[in-house]
């Protein structure tokens, strides 16, 4: 029992990673019907982003106001790459049929990899280190440290940190959709964009947003991540985005909610099967991939269903 709960624990950690990646499928997806594979790659940067503005400004600090300047720094990194993608190589294509964009979207998620791969440590004027490899991330006081003892379980500060993120960005994210303006304007974009264009509503800007909300929720997960492995690397978005996808299809594409039930389910089956099947961690990403495959068969819809309109 006591194993059991731990990798409960494990999984839930797990899960609300996925599942602030996740979100940002749902969203751009409700709105613009793309299945954006680049996500995974926009996390990875963010990941990045916080390190570069950790090693800029606050090299050899470990103190807990250092931590929202790397959210920040996630955050504007992730965003800025987010949008440029959108206004380059998204929007041009959005008149065209859904094969173009998907397509466009691997060719984005191989060439980020790559451009940070080959050309992190080559900024002017900065030493950064070479990204071929695991860069350590920094670690800081009170979300790193010591694990925490309660009873049988040892819970990482950092996941404490990663699924109190999830907890505030969920209520955060309801509060914007469902209580401003624009969210009102991505609701109405989502049902019928021409119609919306008609009402006054900017669909370009509304999907905007949508790409920019996505790429911040992922900056986010991309420091959890970086606090919870200690270290990152290029490829870190790769599996991630994949899982990340494969949670909000079990939770309903489109789903917001879902998006975030799915994550959550995933990485608790995962780290069960982990445990307890045949086959240990090698066989992790199997039982994730197994689970997309058994959704799609028996449950297309997802856990919570789908909430995408159909367009004539």
């Amino acid at each position: 029992m006591d194993q059991f709960l731990q990798q409960l624990v494990n999984g839930l950690t797990i899960g609300s990673l996925y599942a602030l990646i996740a979100v940002g499928y749902t969203v751009v997806y409700g709105i613009v019907q793309l299945i954006n594979f680049a996500h995974g790659e926009i996390f990875m940067i963010g990941a990045f982003g916080a390190l570069s503005t950790y090693l800029i400004l606050f090299q050899g600090q470990t103190s807990l106001w250092v931590l929202p300047f790397l959210v920040l720094g996630a955050m504007a990194a992730s965003v800025g790459v987010a949008v440029l993608t959108e206004r380059v190589a998204y929007r041009p294509l959005r008149g065209a049929g859904r094969l173009a964009p998907l397509i466009t979207a691997i060719g984005i998620s191989v060439f980020l990899q790559e451009f940070v791969r080959l050309f992190y440590d080559k900024v002017p004027g900065l030493d950064f280190p070479s990204a071929k490899q695991k860069i350590p991330f920094p670690q800081i006081e009170v979300v790193t440290g010591p694990a925490i003892e309660l009873g049988p379980v040892t819970i990482q500060r950092a996941a404490v940190f990663t699924i109190g993120c999830l907890i505030m960005c969920g209520a955060a994210l309801w509060w914007f959709i469902n209580r401003t303006r624009t969210g009102r304007g991505m609701q109405a974009v989502s049902q019928d964009p021409d119609t919306a264009k008609l009402m006054g509503i900017n669909v370009d800007r509304v999907i905007v947003v949508a790409f920019a909300v996505g790429a911040a929720l992922a900056a986010i997960a991309g420091v959890a991540q970086g606090l919870l492995n200690t270290n990152i690397n290029f490829k870190m978005g790769f599996i991630a985005g994949l899982k990340a996808f494969t949670a909000a299809v079990l939770g309903g594409i489109g789903n917001v909610w879902g998006a975030i039930l799915g994550g959550l389910v995933l990485g608790v089956l995962e780290t069960l099967a982990v445990q307890f099947l045949p086959g240990g961690s090698p066989w992790k990403d199997v039982w994730a991939f197994a689970l997309l495959i058994l959704v799609l068969v028996f449950r297309p819809q997802g856990l919570l269903g789908a909430k995408v309109v159909d367009r004539a």
